[in-house]
């Protein structure tokens, strides 16, 4: 039987599913009052999983193993997804347009649809995994990670009406996205944002190796992958600054930065073997 933070989690992802359905439909149907709706939805589904994280959290308590509800695959799912939705919301309410819904909002419906494929249930921490460095490591990576989806869904978007403003046409469902000047800064600031929480996280979780195994570096393929992301936004950064890099070849470079996220995250964990593997 699920316990009740499940079942708030799997309500968050109804909510979700339901906001990215009604983003996508207010885009394609021109209804404001559509989208709306749908910002109203991912503001129920943020306080939904707050409560199911709370909820957990305190699960975890009675249950006599009384940890941070970030450990294993399921919890760190539902975490990024909850951390995508709140950016997404800062970046609506910061840019006043709800267009980045369709193309935001989608990833933490997936990510939690995936979450819910995977073991749910509260496990006691490993030894490896007790430490308070533990809470630091996860949370700043998380908040980066989050960061960076949002910037790959705009990067998206700015492709895209790069091309429209390109063939000069004025209709269509690109016409309503905010232009390309605005999405290409957003690309840049939501990377700006990302990358000292991520900084943050490998810090942290080098500091953390060092309690659990003794070294601060190892070249796990986790540890390597992190590294890895970190030199792409780190080349964007500096492309950016003094290279001057912007449109078309930033929001390539962002998405790429995404997809090595999404293999540092899950690909390590999934497929390959090393310290971390049981993060899946």
């Amino acid at each position: 039987m699920n316990t009740l933070n499940v079942q708030l989690f799997d309500l968050t992802t109804l909510l979700f599913g339901g906001a990215s359905g009604t983003f996508i439909a207010a885009m394609y149907g021109k209804k404001e009052t559509l989208a709306r709706i749908g910002t109203w939805i991912c503001v129920a589904a943020a306080i939904v999983s707050t409560a199911a994280l709370g909820v957990r959290w305190v699960e975890s308590y009675k249950m006599g193993i009384g940890r941070i509800p970030v450990t294993n695959l399921y919890e760190s799912l539902v975490f990024f997804a909850w951390s995508v939705n709140l950016f997404y919301l800062f970046v609506e309410w910061k840019y006043k347009d709800r267009s980045f819904g369709a193309f935001v909002i989608p990833i933490a419906f997936l990510t939690m649809v995936f979450a819910f494929t995977n073991e749910s249930g509260i496990q006691p921490l490993v030894p490896a995994l007790q430490s308070y460095w533990l809470h630091a490591h996860v949370i700043t990576c998380f908040v980066g990670y989050a960061a960076f989806a949002v910037s790959a869904g705009v990067a998206v978007m700015y492709l895209l009406k790069a091309r429209q403003e390109k063939a000069k046409a004025k209709d269509g469902i690109v016409a309503r996205f905010p232009s390309s000047k605005v999405l290409d800064d957003l690309v840049y600031r939501a990377i700006i944002w990302g990358f000292p929480f991520l900084t943050a996280g490998i810090i942290t979780g080098a500091a953390w190796a060092n309690y659990a195994w003794g070294t601060y570096w190892s070249w796990d393929p986790k540890e390597t992958w992190s590294l890895i992301v970190w030199l792409v936004y780190a080349a964007f950064l500096h492309a950016r600054i003094t290279r001057g890099w912007h449109g078309r070849r930033a929001a390539i470079l962002s998405i790429v930065g995404f997809l090595s996220t999404v293999m540092c995250y899950l690909g390590v964990n999934l497929v390959l073997s090393g310290l971390h593997s049981y993060g899946g």
